[in-house]
């Protein structure tokens, strides 16, 4: 049998792709920015990632929001071998 869809490697993002994340929504009740943020970063290469990132902060979205299990999108993250450079996106976006 074969596969419905193939893997895409290194799928060029354009900005309006990258923007429709904005519009992604949470089918189990957890808050909106926290799903359409993890989205992102599950979908994303850490360069996309990063233009995400400046979307939702001028969108006034909020980086910091908390998961249903008390989690950051950043603490999630922060665990994962290959995170550490989405990990400095969402740093450098976070408010001081």
């Amino acid at each position: 049998m074969r596969k419905d869809k193939e893997k895409v490697v290194d799928e060029v993002w354009t900005e309006e792709h990258v923007k429709s994340f904005l519009n992604v929504t949470s089918h189990n009740e957890s808050d909106e920015d926290f799903h359409m943020l993890l989205k992102a970063y599950q979908s994303m290469r850490a360069s996309d990632f990063e233009l995400f990132v400046s979307f939702f902060c001028n969108d006034g979205r909020n980086l910091n929001t908390i998961g249903k299990d008390g989690r950051t999108v950043l603490d999630i993250i922060s665990t994962h071998r290959h995170g550490a450079q989405y990990a400095a996106i969402l740093k450098a976006g976070t408010p001081r």
